[in-house]
């Protein structure tokens, strides 16, 4: 009796799966332990069970015969199931997984030669709350890669020229063809000489030793643009890392952190500022200075107005950064209620209380209540 494993059990289905899902099974398993991805000790003999199991449940005639003998259908005289190539009766093999691998299948390679674009580098900046409302022009100093200037950027030493590997003659990567029980598989790595790149270097540029490219500090002036908010960025084209074989540099993102203000709130383009009001200001009504990110203005205050009562000014808030208008600033009163009061203060507010029957009789006769006592003779 055979000692192989199930092939369903292999490809974790049921014997009632159907072609397709025998096909995203095999998918799935192939890519998780292709020899070339997979490093594991036992991803070799992983990958050819896997690899045997769909070549005979994705041939129609092949999973009749296992479906009824098993793994001794070659004992009943149909010549068993070896001698695949690797792909079943769909036409779906190696090639196949080499596309889900790569991008395009084994025969497409990218040239190592062509030109590339750098690499984006992001800088934090913060910057104070009035200069995201109103911008600013600035300067900033960042890290990065600039061409090597004594070799423009070919990493060979002047009067000299890199020239093509002759290891891979010059595409970047090396073949290699391996015989299998399961038909031959083409390897391709990157180049052990040139490392990918195609070329090699005889005599490399003594200022940066063959990169092309040398580190250093930029100085780069930044337009903070008005109306910046925390979180947003700017894209600075070109000031990212230079590129390669004449490529276009990549860019800088730069992200705004905006410090918070000691008076002010920001909510998208509005402002929002609590102010105090005194309870006389509040009942009698009054005229205030408000300050807002544009000046102080005048702000007034209706008589018998009521604590986290709102007022709006129109146009006083921050400039959209897109451009849609000018935000609002929002004006929030909170009445204050004094902590240390004289007794001629004190004096008066329980006046005003007796006036207003705010006091209840067992605190003290009401000014109504002297006056009844008095019509009366009392």
């Amino acid at each position: 009796m055979s000692t192989k494993r199930d092939y369903y059990e292999v490809l974790g289905l049921s014997k009632s799966a159907s072609k397709e899902e025998i096909k995203k099974a095999y998918r799935k398993l192939s890519k998780q332990y292709h020899p070339d991805i997979n490093k594991d000790p036992d991803a070799v003999d992983k990958f050819k069970e896997i690899s045997e199991a769909y070549e005979v449940l994705s041939d129609d005639q092949k999973k009749a015969q296992y479906d009824q003998y098993g793994h001794d259908a070659g004992n009943q005289g149909f010549g068993g199931f070896g001698g695949f190539g690797g792909a079943g009766a769909d036409g779906f093999g190696f090639e196949d997984i080499f596309s889900s691998f790569f991008g395009g299948g084994s025969t497409r390679r990218r040239d190592p030669n062509a030109p590339r674009k750098g690499d984006d580098l992001q800088y934090s900046m913060v910057i104070d709350f009035e200069d995201a409302v109103f911008g600013k022009e600035t300067e900033i100093e960042i890290p990065k890669e600039e061409t090597c200037a004594t070799c423009n950027g070919n990493g060979a030493k002047p009067g000299t020229s890199p020239e093509t590997c002759t290891h891979c003659s010059g595409t970047g990567q090396v073949s290699s063809v391996q015989e299998t029980a399961f038909g031959r598989m083409v390897n391709r790595r990157a180049c052990p000489v040139c490392h990918g790149t195609g070329k090699i270097i005889p005599e490399k540029c003594p200022t940066c030793h063959g990169d092309g490219t040398v580190k250093t500090r930029k100085k780069i002036k930044v337009t903070i643009p008005a109306g910046v908010d925390d979180g947003q960025q700017l894209r600075v084209s070109g000031q990212g890392e230079p590129g390669r074989n004449g490529g276009p540099a990549g860019d800088l993102y730069i992200v705004f952190r905006v410090r918070e203000h000691e008076k002010f709130e920001r909510d998208g383009d509005d402002i929002y500022l609590e102010i105090p009001l005194t309870f006389p200001q509040a009942a009698l009504g009054d005229e205030i200075e408000v300050p807002t990110v544009h000046g102080k203005v005048k702000l007034k205050i209706p008589a018998g107005t009521q604590t986290g009562t709102k007022f709006r000014l129109k146009g006083k808030g921050v400039k959209n950064v897109h451009g849609y208008g000018v935000g609002d600033q929002h004006v929030i009163v909170r009445i204050t209620t004094p902590k240390k009061l004289t007794e001629k203060q004190k004096q008066l507010l329980r006046d005003f209380a007796e006036i207003s029957g705010d006091i209840p009789e067992e605190q003290g006769s009401s000014l109504f209540d002297k006056i009844k006592r008095t019509i009366k003779g009392d």
